[in-house]
């Protein structure tokens, strides 16, 4: 069963964000993770704290941990703690 990562954010700083964005795009590749969905959200009801969600399909759920859990992906939190508020979830 495939499973997705679902990323709520609010970009702070957009130099530092696209800088994340292409680094990241590049340590799915392995996991053979790909980008199904990402831009602004409407909230159709209740609190939306982010602006912006992306979603992030994996094949399976170990192929979905192990990408997060990459020495790849680890090193560039940074930039994406500087480029962004930021919270990931695993559903799958």
């Amino acid at each position: 069963m495939s499973a997705l990562i679902i990323v709520d954010l609010t970009p702070t700083d957009q130099d530092a964000l696209g800088a994340y964005s292409a680094l990241a795009a590049q340590t799915l590749i392995p996991f053979a993770g790909e980008f199904i969905a990402k831009g602004p959200i409407e909230a159709l009801h209740g609190d939306a704290p982010y602006s912006v969600k992306v979603v992030i399909q994996f094949p399976d759920r170990e192929r979905a941990q192990s990408w997060y859990q990459s020495a790849a992906y680890q090193a560039i939190i940074p930039t994406r703690d500087q480029g962004m508020d930021s919270q990931f979830h695993l559903v799958g």
